[in-house]
């Protein structure tokens, strides 16, 4: 089926791979699609729901039957489209949803059950008994229903992420894209072009029409090597931009190592970009609509654009007998191109009865509907009718044409609405739908090549003068500029079903149907039958469907209204989005700057929220986590030990109104505290339970810097901005997380001075700076931030500089405490150090425990309002029968206690009538020899010196415990203070 002299398809290069089992050959620059049309295949698939014969209807991303499995084993991916899946040497591809082979489908059996399968079907039929859905109904619908399936296995391909900025993100490479990118490129624009085919140009590629001097493909390709070789021009072939997000944000998948054996130097599969631009043009151009009548599913059956782009960009006839169904201008190119490649055109077919036919000449049939088709694993004729009758064509190939769609999705992204254009009787989208993004060419409703041109230099000066750049005039060759012009013509009259939705087996049935049973709404029509839920988004289908649904219900189309288009334009697989996180689950992981040294130090490393942090540092010679442990401490009590505190939120208040904000979202005042200082905090809900606590620092008069524990910091994030734009909108405040641009290590012990004025620039004392004193320090000339703050009870610091600075300074900070005798502790060692001083985390504030109950009642200011504070002040939450926090110790030094245990009254029974308390935190104190841990007693602090009976049935573990100070070490202070 190839056709001599056509095609831009690189002959001298042959090409072998293997669809099911068979092997075929191409040439370099084919698809699958093309390659099997060249050899005379035309049934590609099986249909979702009915399994019928499907072959290729489209030419691009938009392809709603072609889906097919590439690879096998671990390595196979399903529902790759045969219209954009390159052939290689060693390519393997095989069909889906079809047993036992695509040819011999036995679940076809699924068609002649028709009637009974309409939409919703499963609805009404599977409600009783209702034990036997998940059980039998629905496995059977599942295996007989269906896509491509995974394997189950893990793939050893690698994928990647990255992030690229610009001036303008041109989004398609048609004349409107390559015009408009040029222009801005020599207006002195950053400038990223991204396309999602291999070959640049759009149509220009699969049209005969000349640009200038020299065919369409030809120009394209000279102005894709123009921009090649300009320095502030990207290009991005093979990329699909996937989603417009807030802040001129948008994703993007390349597909980077798909067109090639894969696994060939470990290059990536795919990379999922996040492309940051200031400007943005879409020129996505417009999708081909089919027509729907009945069986205008069968193999054979093209939208007219495709039949001309396989003739023109690939050489291939994808019939030799061939009819064209139009209700517009641009079908009759089709039949043109055919003609001038010696393709037999049957018929060139009009809906319109005026319609002008220029450059044809075959048959032509004026006010022609096609109206059926026969064959079944191909077309073999279609049946026409006219106000004579009906007529019977043979012929093994149509292409159809209801006029064209243009891209609207990326402009809805953002809840925007498209605009209905009565002149194309399509949706165009609506502009400002996107901020800082034009739209031009046929996505904007354009669909001559000179209007394209035209348009993608007039959306780059407007790009320009907003980026404030000057306007460069660009020539515009000469273009195909002929007027685009249709009637109105969604579905054929007729008894059998005729498709809409090819991927989910959508009939104009079942859209009547929907309307009958009241689902008249579009959103509810789409979710009843299904239309435009398959993994094309109803691309080919949509505005057809709602033309139907339209005139089902008496509306019109802009009254009907579109559903919602959503990202991504087009599948994404999990792993280019979730990339290095192979093997590692869906939960994001985050490391701090010393994960890599913490790693090589042998240290296990503990989830911490969505952090990483270690748990401890073993040594040579020790056999278990707590002798490990118990050094650790003894570092920070004897000398100095050094621990990275990155992960604790880190939240950067400033305006006039920021110690207002402090002083409403915590229980104590903040617009008291003097700059250079810093104070401990508590944050409670607004149902008066805490909700986190932590540290503020005033930089400036209105300059602060909050921290959160690691757990909670999203939470008070969201918590501030509820405040801000919800209960005090007026406030003059800005606020933002800046937790992964400070690195942040904690040195604390009786030489952490000394440790630290080996680094300062400006050493520092007792005098210059006290307890609760921060500021601006200067470390080996890098610009950092030190606090004098402690979360062990010793003396202690915080030293913080900008991230990419940290795993230097935590390399010299290690090498420094060992030298003093010191070194690094962990998670575990800062569990003990904290249970020992009495300082709460969540494990004490875990959603239940209110100020009172931690002995903080009296940090809730009676000389301000705070959020929480009225519901704290309830009686139910300050009864003195509440458990409130108290230390445990056992009364005999052996004694073991546990996290989560229950506290019980001696001699009384452990069931739930009896409790009186639990335990929230555990450890082992080296300093004091045994156990200690914190809890929460009813009455606690009135029992001092009680002793309680500690038991936890799931462990088997029971003790008596003596309550005692939650402060086991320097109750006074004075370390901290030294």
């Amino acid at each position: 089926m190839r056709i001599a002299g056509k095609g831009i398809v690189n002959g001298g290069k042959p090409v072998q791979f293997k669809f099911d089992g068979v092997k075929f050959n191409g040439f370099e620059g084919d698809t699958v699609a093309s390659a099997l049309l060249a050899n005379g295949v035309t049934l590609m698939g099986r249909s979702f729901k009915y399994h019928r014969p499907r072959g290729v209807l489209s030419a691009g991303s938009e392809e709603p039957n072609a889906l097919m499995t590439v690879g096998k084993g671990p390595d196979a991916e399903p529902n790759v489209r045969a219209t954009q899946q390159e052939i290689y040497d060693g390519l393997v591809v095989r069909s889906q949803n079809a047993w036992p082979s695509l040819d011999v489908d036995l679940m076809a059996v699924n068609d002649l059950a028709a009637p009974f399968l309409g939409a919703g079907f499963y609805y009404k039929t599977f409600m009783w008994p209702k034990r036997f859905w998940e059980s039998i109904y629905e496995p059977v619908i599942r295996k007989a229903a269906g896509l491509g399936g995974l394997s189950g296995k893990s793939n050893g391909d690698t994928y990647e992420k990255a992030f690229a900025f610009c001036d303008l993100l041109v989004i398609g490479a048609g004349p409107a894209g390559l015009m408009a990118a040029l222009t801005a490129a020599k207006g002195g624009a950053d400038v990223i072009l991204a396309d999602e085919d291999s070959l640049m140009g759009g149509r220009l590629n699969a049209e005969s029409g000349a640009v200038g001097h020299q065919s369409g493909a030809a120009w394209a390709a000279s102005v894709v090597a123009e921009l090649a070789a300009m320095d502030n021009v990207r290009l991005m072939p093979r990329t699909t931009v996937t989603g417009a997000y807030d802040g001129g944000m948008y994703g993007a998948l390349e597909r980077v190592n798909q067109h090639t054996d894969r696994r060939s130097g470990g290059a990536p599969l795919e990379c999922f970009w996040r492309i940051a631009a200031k400007r943005s043009i879409l020129a996505a151009g417009a999708i081909e609509r089919p027509v729907a009548f009945q069986n205008n599913d069968r193999p054979g059956i093209m939208t007219a654009g495709a039949v001309r782009a396989y003739v023109n960009r690939w050489g291939v006839s994808p019939g030799k007998r061939v009819a064209v169904f139009g209700n517009n201008n641009d079908a009759h190119r089709t039949a043109r191109d055919l003609v001038q490649a010696g393709v037999h055109v049957a018929a060139l077919i009009d809906s319109r009865k005026d319609a002008v036919v220029e450059g044809f000449g075959g048959r032509v049939i004026k006010g022609g509907q096609v109206c059926n088709s026969g064959g079944r694993k191909a077309l073999e004729s279609i049946t026409v009718r006219t106000d004579e009758g009906e007529e019977a064509l043979q012929v093994d190939c149509l292409a159809m044409s209801g006029g064209w769609n243009p891209t609207v999705n990326l402009t809805c992204h953002m809840n925007g609405r498209p605009t209905w254009r009565e002149d194309i009787q399509a949706f165009v989208p609506t502009q400002g739908a996107v901020p800082h993004m034009d739209v031009a060419g046929a996505c904007a409703g354009t669909f001559s090549t000179h209007g394209c041109m035209e348009a993608g230099v007039s959306a780059a000066h407007d790009a320009l003068k907003a980026l404030g750049k000057k306007t460069v005039e660009v020539a515009i060759p000469v273009a195909e500029d002929e007027a685009y012009a249709l009637n109105p013509l969604w579905a054929v009259a007729g008894k059998g079903r005729a498709w809409l939705d090819f991927q989910n087996d959508v009939s104009v049935k079942d859209i009547r149907q929907a309307v009958v049973e009241n689902f008249k709404s579009v959103e509810h029509m789409k979710r009843y039958t299904t239309q435009g839920m398959a993994t094309d988004q109803g691309k080919n289908s949509n505005v057809a469907a709602l033309a139907v649904l339209a005139d089902a219900t008496g509306r019109g189309i802009p009254e009907t209204g579109t559903t919602t288009f959503r990202p991504p334009y087009v599948p994404v697989s999990i792993a280019a989005m979730g990339a290095g996180g192979q093997g590692h689950g869906f939960a994001p992981e985050r490391h701090t700057t010393s994960h890599r040294q913490s790693v090589e130090a042998g240290a296990p490393m503990i989830e911490a929220g969505l952090w990483y942090r270690p748990s401890y540092f073993p040594k040579g010679g020790e056999t278990t986590w707590r002798e490990s442990c118990d050094r650790e401490v003894a570092y920070v009590r004897q000398s100095v030990g050094v621990c990275d505190v990155s992960t604790l939120g880190k939240i950067d208040i400033q305006g006039p109104d920021a110690a207002a904000l402090l002083d409403f979202v915590y229980t104590n005042m903040f617009s008291t505290l003097k700059v250079g200082r810093v104070r401990y905090g508590l944050m409670l809900r607004e149902d008066g339970h805490v909700m986190d606590d932590g540290t503020c620092a005033r930089l400036d008069e209105q300059h602060f810097v909050m921290t959160t524990t690691t757990a909670a910091a999203g939470a008070v994030m969201r918590h501030l901005e509820f405040v801000t734009q919800c209960l005090h909108p007026e406030w003059k405040v800005t606020f933002t997380s800046v937790t992964e641009q400070w690195a942040q290590f904690a040195v604390a012990g009786p030489k952490a001075r000394e440790l630290l004025n080996g680094l300062l620039v400006t050493p520092i004392d007792a005098d210059s700076w006290p307890f609760m004193a921060c500021g601006d320090v200067s470390v080996g000339g890098v610009a950092g931030r030190l606090f004098r703050i402690s979360f062990s009870g010793e003396h202690a610091y915080e030293i913080a500089v900008p991230s990419r600075y940290g795993a230097s300074l935590f390399e010299v900070l290690t090498e420094r405490a060992t030298a003093l005798g010191g070194g690094l502790y962990g998670m575990e060692a800062l569990n003990v150090l904290r249970i020992e001083k009495g300082f709460i985390t969540h494990a004490e504030i875990e959603g239940r425990a209110t100020a009172f109950d931690i002995g903080m009642g009296r940090m809730i200011s009676t000389k301000k309002d705070c959020i929480g504070k009225a519901m704290a002040a309830r009686p139910g939450l300050v009864d003195e029968m509440r458990p409130q926090l108290v230390g445990l110790k056992p009364v005999e030094p052996e004694g073991t206690l546990s996290g989560g245990a229950h506290l019980f009254d001696q001699g009384t029974e452990a069931v739930r009538i009896e409790y009186q308390g639990h335990v929230s935190s555990v450890g082992y104190s080296p300093d004091l020899g045994h156990m200690i841990g914190l809890g929460f007693l009813r009455r606690g602090p009135a029992r001092k010196g009680e002793v309680v009976a500690m038991i936890d049935k799931m462990r088997g573990i029971e003790t008596l415990v003596e309550v005692c100070d939650p402060v086991f070490i320097d109750p006074e202070g004075e370390r901290v203070r030294g």
